[in-house]
């Protein structure tokens, strides 16, 4: 049911996803350095409440917690086909930020809690393929919807909220609270000395791996709307249909990495990231066509479903150090990689706006660069479950 409620919270956002950067750059006029704010501006509201939303899932329960997320959510969509100004955009991304705080780390404690001792980044795979896929074919239908409805981002917006209601009723209606949970809160669990609350330096290195890896990737992948129609000259009915080719790869390769992740080496899995990083940013540079784009929007997917199952893992590990507060642990280590979510569109968006497309997707490279060598730095540190 956890994937369920991921294909299906991912489709509606996949369309706003789309729809929401060309409304507020073509509709609204921000530049594009306000636009990467945008993006940002929610998960910077994530990562402020995400350690206080941890607490309140191991307190109040998993699948309590995340069906108010889910309602709470579904607003944002509702409220974007009203939204008539920067200042009314802004405002519902911060909530939607407040929102995503309150669902991950439910969601990630869930899967772990419901994942096989020795196929934990396997059920994280399965997780993000179906929300990849998903989010890919709701920027399709984004594209789509837009030019069928010349334009008219209202109706789009509507339309996003309407399928945003399924994963409420499919989670309110047939999730389960995990066993292990109420054992958990009954018994205590071990801690250990370098456990998630503070006791000793493992979390941090960790925590910085996800910050580095996260910036580079999530730099473009909110701007892409924009990458393909203002840089490549895409029409928006082309730029869509790069996103169905997507998720026919990930599907396959989603699951692969996270068998290769529990049974051959995780510090391979997530070395994928800064490679699919690094080839991606070249095909939108050297070649801004229809082909190129989708040829580098490819890998660049790829190179997140290489990642999701190996960090997926990682942080389960963690969490399993204390039952009680698994959601807490998730929420700790998570907030490196939302801080890199946060910062890398509001860099790209500065970088393209000041310095040009060049120098952005250079940037991202660097970056890329910078979180393998780190990777490999700390890999001797963190055990490394199959190599």
């Amino acid at each position: 049911m956890i994937w369920a409620e991921g294909f299906l919270s991912r489709l509606s956002f996949g369309i706003i996803s789309f729809a929401l950067p060309i409304f507020a750059y073509k509709r609204l006029g921000l530049s594009l350095t306000q636009t990467g704010l945008l993006f940002s501006l929610n998960l910077i509201a994530e990562q402020l409440f995400k350690p206080l939303m941890g607490w309140v899932a191991d307190r109040v329960g998993l699948k309590r917690t995340l069906t108010v997320a889910i309602a709470l959510r579904s607003l944002v969509a509702l409220l974007l086909a009203f939204a008539a100004s920067p200042l009314h955009v802004y405002a519902i991304r911060f909530f939607h930020g407040f929102t995503e705080s309150l669902r991950d780390p439910s969601v990630n404690v869930l899967i772990a809690a419901n994942a096989k001792k020795k196929s934990v980044a396997s059920a994280f795979a399965w997780y993000t393929s179906a929300k990849m896929s998903a989010g890919s074919i709701g920027k399709a239908l984004g594209g789509f919807l837009l030019a069928l409805t010349a334009n008219n981002y209202s109706v789009v917006f509507l339309i996003a909220f309407a399928l945003s209601l399924a994963p409420l009723m499919a989670v309110a209606r047939y999730l389960k609270e995990p066993e292990d949970q109420a054992d958990a809160d009954e018994n205590g669990s071990h801690v250990s000395d370098e456990g998630p609350n503070g006791k000793g330096p493992a979390l941090f290195p960790v925590a910085v791996l996800g910050f580095l890896i996260a910036s580079a990737a999530l730099m473009i992948s909110n701007l892409f709307p924009l990458l393909a129609t203002e840089y490549a000259k895409l029409s928006t009915a082309q730029a869509g249909l790069i996103f169905i080719i997507a998720p026919l790869l990930t599907i396959v390769s989603g699951p692969a990495f996270g068998w290769l992740s529990d049974n051959v080496s995780r510090k391979l899995v997530l070395m994928v990231r800064g490679a699919a990083n690094t080839f991606s940013s070249a095909m939108f540079f050297f070649f801004p066509t229809f082909a190129g784009m989708a040829a580098g929007s490819v890998v660049d997917a790829m190179g997140k479903a290489a990642f999701r199952p190996a960090w997926g893992a990682l942080m389960a590990q963690f969490s399993n150090l204390d039952r009680r507060r698994r959601a807490r642990t998730m929420s700790y280590l998570s907030l490196g990689e939302g801080l890199g979510e946060t910062l890398g569109p509001l860099l790209g968006g500065f970088l393209w706006s000041v310095k040009g497309v060049g120098v952005m997707l250079g940037v991202r490279v660097a970056l890329a660069a910078v979180a393998e060598i780190y990777a490999l730095m700390i890999a001797r540190s963190v055990k490394d479950g199959a190599s």
